[in-house]
């Protein structure tokens, strides 16, 4: 990856692109999860270090309360039929209010269309969006179905929403791989990949040293959208729904020191500490002009170029640095995005 300093602007989209060998995009995961590589950036020291998932407690600081998502992601993606018999396929992002949901669908629709799909399921379009999302009642047999019920007939008759770039259809396995251990509440379309890495033993090992606590972000399709702006502040954050339990709630305030497990879980503590809300829509856009104030170490995966995740990384560690690590991972051979390795900010 080359590229000039100089002309490197914290506040320009380009500046955020880098050039990734397709070999490296990780379309299944390592087994057993805690093999995955462990990038380890330690800022005081201004070092990096090669490790596994496995020796996470080995550099994880002292006196830290640690945050994870609890989210779960449904089967979200389905495939049916048009009235006119074209096929559709729908992929299913977010309830609304009133029994209202927000969907992509690939292949042309009208408001008015009803699209079906296996067990007598049935979306009736209501509106159109201009970034291409729709808005979307469903039906089993007739009866408008509120998200509780949904939810049941799209784990029984969907696929899981593997993201784009792993270019494959969903397998048996991903039904295991792709939801977190501690996945509990229905609601996201991908997964908060950094808990993925995460085997029963390195969980029993961090419960047993350091307080843990549990908060849901259910993760959005927008997660994976591209900024196309070219000054970043001009980008419209996605927005997703969150909610923070009492007991995780009392543990951020009491907190000395975080541990922010993905990238998640780093903005709804940040938005927790902006606006003292514990649950809603989260909408916060953390870059290099809007710095984490709450969370003091992240670990994650390795993100798309030009995408919102990335630079919340830069908020951590600056848009140089960040590239220098991404630059060093990509030297040292680690799988990157969903399935990928780690890293480690302290």
């Amino acid at each position: 990856m080359q590229r000039n300093n100089n002309i490197l602007d914290p506040l320009k989209t380009s500046s955020y692109d880098y050039s990734l060998p397709k070999e490296l995009i990780a379309t299944h995961p390592v087994h057993p999860a805690d093999s995955a590589r462990l990038l380890v950036y330690n800022r005081e020291t201004d070092s990096i270090t090669h490790t596994t998932f496995k020796n996470l407690m080995d550099f994880l600081p002292k006196d830290i309360s640690i945050f994870l998502n609890d989210t779960k992601v449904i089967k979200a993606r389905i495939y049916g039929s048009k009235e006119s018999g074209g096929k559709i396929e729908l992929l299913f992002n977010k309830p609304l209010f009133m029994d209202r949901y927000l969907v992509m669908i690939r292949g042309k629709v009208k408001v008015g269309n009803k699209l079906f799909f296996d067990k007598n399921l049935c979306a009736e379009v209501l509106e159109i969006n201009d970034d291409g999302s729709r808005v979307v009642n469903f039906f089993q047999d007739e009866k408008k179905l509120d998200f509780l019920s949904l939810v049941e007939i799209l784990n029984e008759i969907g696929h899981l929403p593997l993201p784009p770039y792993m270019n494959r259809e969903d397998e048996e396995e991903d039904n295991q791989d792709y939801q977190t251990l501690f996945a509990k509440n229905y609601g996201a379309v991908a997964a908060p990949t950094a808990s993925l890495h995460f085997t029963q033993e390195l969980l029993e090992k961090i419960n047993n040293k350091y307080p843990v606590n549990y908060l849901t972000l259910h993760v959005g399709a927008g997660t994976f959208k591209p900024v196309d702006a070219e000054d970043i502040l001009s980008h419209p954050m996605h927005s997703e729904y969150f909610e923070i339990g009492i007991e995780a709630k009392k543990a951020l305030d009491e907190a000395k020191k975080t541990l922010a497990v993905g990238t998640t879980v780093t903005r709804t503590v940040e938005y927790y500490a902006r606006t003292n809300k514990i649950q809603g829509e989260c909408d916060l856009f953390l870059n290099p002009s809007n710095k984490p104030i709450k969370v003091d170490h992240l670990l994650t995966n390795f993100h798309l170029p030009k995408s919102t995740l990335i630079m919340l990384i830069a908020s951590f560690i600056g848009l140089e640095k960040t590239l220098e690590v991404y630059e060093e991972a990509i030297r040292e051979k680690y799988r990157f995005y969903s399935y990928g390795d780690g890293m480690l900010i302290i």
